[in-house]
């Protein structure tokens, strides 16, 4: 536990989700708020999709200066906001939100910070055959971004929610003026276009913890050259990320997008420059304890 004083004038940050649990922002975030030298404190918050209205207004009404937002509000908590980024109104979900004098702004850092986490591993998506798993608030970040580096994109996503693969493939076709396949995520439609594909991205929940055994993708289908990235990071290598190194595969874990669109929350809040390696060290530490 970081030995902080919190008084009256400590500005509050926080993530609100559903499950919420598993979180690694709060160990991230409150020792980035240490080593900066600065009076915030990061708590996480439980709220069901029936309060999330109310948490919102909450947010406003306590004076909370920013607001990480995970499972299942990416989407569903922009009508609640006061004014939207650019970059988010286009992708059409929200994962930082930031309290500038009780008016409440929506960002999207999950584009940006997945970008970044792939550049970082030296893989650039300009014109790329990439394929989505999952259709949700972060798959639409990741989806956009890819697209407006003119990557060529395949989403997939289970049968129950297949229609949301539809719409986010419409959405990106009709921004970019390009064709975005949508397909229910099996074994059959995975191996027809990973045939083809430089990188595949789970944007889904698939393989986190507890369900460390699960996997989107057979193993069978994974190949060399072709790089996968897990944006699950609990576990830090999940059955994917295993299966895959196995096969010969390039592998990029969660951790480095979750570090990532963090440390851009935090600049967002603060205004000052995040020590994101430290931000990574921590969350690391937790996990591989948790693992042990």
């Amino acid at each position: 536990m970081l030995s902080r004083t919190v008084s009256g004038k400590t500005k509050v940050c926080g993530v609100i989700g559903d499950p919420i649990e598993h979180t690694m922002s709060p160990i991230m975030h409150n020792a980035a708020f240490a080593k900066m030298g600065v009076d915030y404190w990061y708590i996480p918050f439980r709220v069901s999709k029936e309060n999330l209205g109310k948490a919102i207004e909450g947010m406003k009404a306590l004076n909370i200066r920013g607001l990480n937002v995970t499972i299942p509000h990416k989407v569903a908590v922009i009508p609640f906001l006061d004014k939207l980024d650019p970059l988010a109104e286009k992708i059409g979900a929200v994962n930082t939100i930031v309290n500038e004098n009780w008016v409440l702004t929506g960002y999207n850092t999950d584009a940006t910070g997945f970008l970044e986490a792939l550049r970082e591993r030296e893989n650039e998506p300009r014109r790329k055959n990439i394929v989505i798993l999952g259709a949700g608030g972060a798959a639409r970040a990741i989806a956009f971004v890819l697209a407006e580096r003119d990557a060529h994109l395949v989403i997939l996503n289970q049968q129950l929610e297949l229609d949301w693969a539809e719409a986010l493939a419409y959405h990106i076709s009709q921004t970019f003026k390009k064709g975005v396949k949508s397909l229910e995520l099996d074994e059959k439609n995975l191996a027809t276009v990973l045939d083809k594909a430089d990188i595949i991205v789970n944007a889904t929940s698939v393989g986190m913890s507890p369900d460390i055994d699960k996997t989107p993708v057979p193993a069978k289908l994974l190949k060399p050259g072709l790089v996968v990235f897990d944006i699950v990071y609990n576990p830090i290598r999940t059955r994917l990320l295993r299966e895959a190194e196995a096969a010969g595969a390039k592998t990029i874990s969660g951790i480095d997008m979750l570090v990532w669109q963090g440390a851009l929350a935090v600049e967002k809040w603060t205004g000052l420059k995040e020590p994101r390696e430290l931000m990574r060290e921590e969350a690391i530490k937790v996990l591989q304890k948790n693992e042990n």
